[in-house]
């Protein structure tokens, strides 16, 4: 029985092999071949894969020289000498970025001067006194400030029109002296004003309005000296202390001739009625596009409706009925502002002042970009660290800010780098206000080298000593990432800038396919210039009667 069971498996195996085999019979030489017919559809999708292959922008050829971006596959390298047309494909570096394959790949915009933009060349002869300045003003200059000696660009545009009266609207790059271009007149006004006595409650006579606590510490850090030596009080108004903190700060006596305040301590003293804006000779928003943000600005509507905003210049000649200059300034333009100007001023009294190098990529920073996944962040973060570490050991180099999108990743970073041996600060916005005083101070002086922060650290701080911006969060917006990159590079500063950015989610790759492309092309970042045509939240008109 198990001898059979073989002998009939191989019996059909022969049949198998031996039967003629269906559709595989041999045909003539004159007979036609079957004919396979192709979906249209199929077709269509073959013809634009090819088509798109043939439209592939070839790498731009490289000659030996600088280059304006280095990328880590030679041939997308592009050379300093070449740009870009508006409408010519550029062959980017981070194409790919949105696919797993492209980790690890990197690009860097390199620096294409070794100055910042807003320094004026010696040839062009112009000094603070050129401007108008009176002589006092220039010697309480020449006291508080002595390393200041030539004025930048924006200075040279800005001072003028505000000594004859006008409104200004300033947009300029970040580090290019916007605090001194609106202080220096301001200063100058009120010294040349008779000071009416407050009845009951202290009335400034120039307002400087900023988003963060640091921030007014440092503007007032600043205007402190100069307005010492012309016999003017500066005095702070910061929040997140209660309100006995705020009624305490404007108690002392004398009152302050220029308050530099927050909008939620300011809002809260003006309700309380601890403080009055009748008096108010000169109101300056700075860093107008973040108090213009929806988180300030109810705030800011409720200020400038309690101030006495003059309609032109021929108001402010009365020193007994004082009305208030206005100022913007900022380093993007403020969503909504022209419409905002015009309820507050007529259109003929506002002078709008821009830099040249407004939303473009600065020339003057190297910027690099590494695509990482999420893993492998703290990894090179801590390579990054440790070898500045040892870079400042052997000669002389400048702080790191590193930036991240929110507190709590800021605190989580905060132990990693501890358990590293990594000495640093950390600054973020849920910090108690005690615990945050002094922090930036500290950073500014030396007493660290890093500090881990969000965006809290990236508007308007004077930060002249640092070299390095480590993006371990990549901004979510292109005007944060302005923000972020001008901490370096700034008017002044002694050691060149570098930034670099970790690029890890899909809209990262967004962003900075956006700024590659307006650096190959030497043009403005898209979609910030036309932000100023925007109009603001729907708000009722001013009422001064309140």
């Amino acid at each position: 029985m198990a001898i059979a069971r073989p002998v009939r498996l191989c019996s059909l195996v022969a049949r198998l092999l031996l039967a003629p085999r269906r559709g595989l019979t041999v045909r003539s030489p004159d007979e036609p071949l079957p004919v396979v017919r192709i979906p249209v559809a199929l077709q269509r999708k073959l013809e634009q894969q090819q088509s798109r292959r043939r439209s592939l922008p070839g790498p731009v050829p490289v000659r030996p020289g600088p280059l304006l971006v280095s990328a880590r596959r030679p041939e997308l390298n592009q050379p300093a000498r070449l740009t870009l047309g508006r409408w010519e494909i550029a062959p980017l570096a981070s194409r790919g970025w949105k696919s797993r394959r492209a980790r690890r790949d990197h690009f860097s915009i390199e620096r294409a001067q070794q100055e910042a933009p807003a320094v004026q060349k010696p040839s062009s002869g112009d000094s603070f006194a050129d401007l108008g300045l009176e002589p006092r003003v220039l010697h309480a200059l020449r006291e508080a400030a002595p390393e200041v000696v030539q004025p930048t660009t924006v200075q040279c545009n800005t001072i003028p029109p505000l000594l004859r009266g006008r409104h200004i609207l300033c947009a300029a790059e970040t580090g290019s002296g916007k605090t001194l271009s609106y202080l220096l007149p301001l200063l100058q006004r009120l010294m040349g004003q008779p000071s009416l006595d407050p009845l009951r409650i202290p009335m400034p006579r120039g307002l400087v309005l900023v988003p963060s606590r640091e921030l007014a510490q440092q503007v007032r850090a600043v205007a402190q000296p100069l307005g010492r030596s012309l016999g003017l009080l500066v005095q702070d108004l910061e929040g997140g202390r209660g309100m006995r903190r705020i009624r305490l700060q404007l108690s002392k006596q004398p009152s302050a001739d220029v308050l530099v305040a927050t909008p939620g301590a300011l809002w809260k003293a003006l309700r309380s009625r601890f403080i009055s804006l009748e008096q108010l000779s000169f109101l300056v928003l700075d860093e107008a596009d973040t108090l213009l943000d929806e988180s300030f600005l109810e705030l800011v509507y409720y200020v400038l409706e309690k101030s006495n905003i003059a309609e032109g210049p021929a108001d402010l000649e009365d020193p007994f009925n004082p009305k208030a200059q206005l100022v913007l300034v900022g380093a993007t333009f403020p969503e909504g502002v022209g419409q905002l100007l015009n309820k507050v001023a007529s259109a003929d009294s506002v002078t709008t002042v821009t830099s040249s190098k407004l939303h473009c990529i600065m020339p003057h920073v190297k910027q690099t970009f590494l695509r990482l996944k999420g893993a492998d962040k703290v990894t090179e973060l801590v390579h990054i660290l440790k070898h500045h570490d040892r870079a400042e050991k052997t000669g002389t180099s400048g702080t790191v800010l590193v930036f991240c999108n929110s507190s709590s990743t800021v605190n989580w970073l905060g132990y990693i780098l501890d358990d590293h041996k990594i000495q640093h600060l950390r600054l973020q916005g849920q910090m108690p206000a005690l615990m945050r005083a002094g922090i930036f101070q500290s950073f500014q002086k030396g007493s660290q080298d890093i500090l881990l922060c969000t965006d809290i650290a990236s508007r308007g701080l004077d930060s002249t000593g640092v070299e390095l911006v480590v993006n371990y969060d990549f901004p979510p917006t292109l005007q944060d990432y302005i923000h972020r990159a001008g901490r370096v590079g700034r008017v002044g500063s002694e050691v060149p800038g570098t930034v670099i950015s970790f690029v890890t989610h899909p809209w990262d790759v967004s962003l900075v396919q956006k700024i590659e492309l307006a650096a190959r092309r030497r043009r403005s970042l898209p979609g910030l210039p036309s932000s100023v045509k925007e109009p603001l939240p729907q708000q009722p008109d001013f009422d001064k009667s309140e």
